[in-house]
């Protein structure tokens, strides 16, 4: 039996099959490519030393999907195909609703009609309400004590269409168990996926202009940006930038395994809802000296404006991870940095094959 990567070409999906194999699972990859690569495949069966059965697939295409569980033993699916760009969710919102919930929906009706009752899910912090929107005058929630968030925070209360698109999923998820609870959900909460592969062959790979400040800052590391701009100067943090829980890319993948393993070994569970973080906050000035550091590269930036929506303070209180899964992360603000490094030094152009 395997278990089906939808986006295993992307970023986060390709470290995840790395610590798949190292699991000894079986798995086929799902991708149509359009934010991803192929190469990072043919790099990843190199790290792994064995192929990779892949299939080029659009999730809303109920046919193809159809034909992928026909010709396949599939028992459990990690559902990472989705739009992810915050700012391009807001200029293309009925794209991210057709391509992440209606995507979704059609996979989850495959996978019913086909008897496969696993799913991981890749889900997000950006579920959690922003604070400017809780009343704080009628609610227990201080909005100092707004982070750590714990999995029990508020939630809906998004900023923009990507993060309503992962929290409509979440509710879609939570309703189908209601309706048939011979399924086994796991839902995982991301917060800031950094860092690549120790080997420096697959990393992150942003089309066009980064979205996420550590590809930016590699970029302006490597040469191919002059600055990084640092959105706000004047949060109420130690320095006065906002404050975000980076975790390393391959801590998140292996959080992945363990959330399959659990779904595996128990029966009769309801949903389960994970935060995957570090637990610490570090100000985008953290990272700009960690990052100078490992690379020995100069970062200049800009101080500007804050951008609307964003907020002081984001992180994770990852103990129930520990607890449930027994997962920890493990790697440091500066071994997410070096290996962002050795990534973005050994490929300047990414995936791109001269």
């Amino acid at each position: 039996m395997s278990i089906l990567i939808t986006g295993g070409a992307g970023y986060i999906g390709s470290h995840t099959l790395v610590e798949l194999a190292n699991a000894n699972y079986d798995f086929i990859v799902y991708d149509n490519l359009s934010n991803s690569s192929s190469e990072s495949l043919n790099r990843v069966e190199k790290i792994i030393g064995k192929s990779i059965t892949f299939i080029n697939g659009d999730i809303r295409d109920t046919a193809k999907l159809k034909e992928v569980f026909g010709n396949h033993s599939i028992d459990s699916v990690i559902h990472f195909a989705g739009l992810k760009a915050v700012g391009q969710s807001v200029e293309q919102p009925l794209e991210y609703y057709d391509n992440n919930v209606v995507g979704t929906l059609r996979l989850l009706e495959v996978m019913s009609e086909f008897g496969c009752k696993k799913i991981v899910f890749s889900s997000s912090a950006t579920v959690y309400t922003d604070p400017d929107k809780l009343n704080i005058q009628h609610s227990k929630l201080n909005i100092k004590e707004y982070s750590p968030l714990r999995e029990d925070s508020p939630v809906g209360g998004t900023t923009n269409p990507y993060g309503t698109s992962k929290y409509m999923i979440e509710r879609i998820l939570e309703d189908l168990y209601i309706s048939d609870n011979s399924f086994k959900i796991a839902i995982l909460r991301y917060f800031n996926p950094v860092g690549a592969h120790k080997s420096g062959t697959i990393g992150e790979d942003p089309n066009g202009i980064p979205n996420n400040l550590m590809p930016f800052i590699s970029q302006v590391a490597v040469g191919k940006r002059e600055y990084l701009s640092v959105f706000g100067s004047d949060y109420d943090t130690h320095d006065g930038t906002g404050v975000r829980d980076y975790i390393h890319v391959v801590d998140l993948a292996y959080g992945h395994v363990k959330a399959i393993d659990y779904l595996n070994n128990h029966e009769n569970i309801k949903p389960l809802v994970v935060n995957l973080g570090t637990g610490t906050g570090y100000s985008v000035i953290d990272v700009v000296k960690a990052f100078e550091k490992a690379s020995g590269k100069k970062v200049p930036y800009k101080l500007v404006d804050r951008r609307a929506g964003d907020i002081a303070k984001c992180f994770a209180d990852p103990s129930y991870a520990k607890e449930l899964l027994g997962w920890v992360a493990k790697r440091s603000l500066d071994e997410m940095c070096e290996d962002s490094w050795r990534w973005q030094s050994n490929n300047p152009d990414g995936y791109e094959v001269k």
